[in-house]
């Protein structure tokens, strides 16, 4: 959707049409490594205790079956728990893994002791269970299917660090395949996430938007995951996207890791196309219009390198709604008619230049998305004195080059149109004047 560029002027040369198809490519292989590359770089949470500072044994059949058997009967709690503990650490090998799943009963063993009425030793199973999921080879994570139903129904839990632990499993589960997807929608694991998103407690919070990402960035994620098809049960039929606008509003409660997580889930949404048009109505523009301001003036505050995670999927975002023929239908442009989002952009367009220069294009490309078919924000570029700083990125990379000058001429090409609109509109007044007085 980033090739769908709105306005008015078709600037011919410069190298634009083929600028365009170049990006369309790069887009599409970028979409694609990240749902073949990155969508499997899984998430492993582990705690500082002192026991994993020890060295980590590859265990063989003999010993899980001990360490299993302890687990479920041992004389005292401490000495299950312990039992747990070691299966853990040989766990994070992948040969104890493979040896695992191997042996028959070791998975519904495992999982019964997850459902145990005890908390120590169901935190413990639940870690056992993150190792596996974290597992490199697909049928070591798939093995854990027996486990989804129960981590899906402890999210609603009381203790924050067990669905934190809970949802970084589930999130690498998904990635496995389409299988274990089909599992988790119809077990509800969309409902599910909608009443973690309500949680006051940052670490779940951030854990959730990792787990719903990966859900996101899945292939049948237009078709089958995001679209309206029933409520509750799609994200998009879910109260998700209005939680996710909320936890993406600037001020003291905001969050960058929390908002890192979401505002990349927004971008999914949105490059699915299913109904952006919703998002836009829930006040998507207003939202991360506001954000852009609120980023803004942190770099003007801080040399934090870090903030261009939360810039580039803003970015991207906007950049996306903008070229929505529904933006103005749904008073879209309403949402922004702020000029200091130009002034704003500008400010990170420059913090970038030196920090970030990747995310140029991306900045550029918004720029473009927002003078389109705008005169108020053609005029910003003017009423700011913007031209010279965007004259000034031309040098940077012919990418940015052609983007700036294609920013610079949509400015320029607006202003000519609107003094023939007036012209055209005075011309027609006279006229209707002449008639007026020949009739009279």
């Amino acid at each position: 959707m980033w090739n769908r560029l709105q306005g008015r002027l078709r600037p011919v040369g410069c190298g634009v049409e083929e600028l365009r198809c170049r990006r369309r490519e790069r887009e599409a292989a970028l979409r694609k490594a990240r749902r073949e590359q990155q969508l499997v770089s899984k998430r492993l949470v582990r705690d500082n205790a002192p026991e994993e500072a020890e060295v980590d044994l590859i265990l063989g059949e003999a010993e899980i079956q001990q360490f299993l058997r302890l687990a479920q009967r041992g004389t005292e709690e401490k000495e299950r728990e312990r039992a747990l503990v070691s299966l853990r650490r040989g766990l994070q090998h992948l040969e104890t893994q493979q040896t695992f799943i191997r042996l028959e009963g070791s998975m519904r063993t495992l999982v019964g002791l997850l459902t145990s009425n005890q908390a120590l030793l169901q935190l413990e199973a639940a870690r056992c269970l993150h190792e596996l999921s974290h597992s490199e080879q697909s049928a070591v994570a798939e093995a854990c299917l027996p486990a989804t139903s129960y981590l899906l129904t402890y999210l609603s839990g009381h203790s924050s660090d067990f669905i934190e632990l809970c949802l970084y499993t589930l999130g690498n589960l998904i990635v496995e395949s389409e299988a274990v997807r089909s599992q988790l929608l119809p077990q509800g694991i969309v409902p599910a996430l909608a009443a973690c998103i309500q949680s006051s407690h940052l670490t779940v919070l951030e854990a959730l938007g990792y787990a719903l990402s990966q859900l996101l960035q899945a292939k049948e994620a237009p078709e089958k995951i995001i679209p309206c098809a029933s409520v509750g049960s799609s994200v998009l039929g879910s109260t998700l996207p209005q939680h996710m606008l909320r936890l993406l509003q600037p001020g003291p409660k905001l969050n960058p890791g929390v908002a890192v997580e979401f505002a990349w889930c927004l971008h999914y949404i949105i490059c699915s196309q299913v109904n952006n048009a919703l998002l836009i109505t829930h006040g998507a523009l207003s939202t991360l219009g506001l954000l852009l301001l609120d980023l803004a003036g942190a770099v003007q505050r801080s040399e934090d390198a870090g903030l261009e995670l939360l810039v580039c999927p803003v970015f991207r975002c906007l950049s996306n709604l903008l070229t929505e023929t529904a933006v103005e239908a749904v008073g879209g442009q309403m949402q922004l008619r702020d000029e200091r989002v130009v002034a704003a952009l500008f400010i990170l367009l420059q913090f970038f230049l030196q920090k970030q220069p990747s995310l140029l294009p991306e900045g550029l490309w918004l720029l473009n998305n927002l003078t389109a078919n705008s005169p108020s924000f053609c005029t910003s570029l003017l009423s700011l004195d913007l031209i010279e700083p965007l004259l000034q990125l031309l040098p940077v990379s012919n990418v940015v080059s052609v983007l700036a000058a294609q920013a610079f001429l949509q400015q320029s090409g607006l202003q000519a149109l609107e003094r023939h609109e007036e012209e055209a509109q005075l011309q027609e007044r006279v006229h209707a004047l002449q008639r007026t007085a020949l009739h009279g």
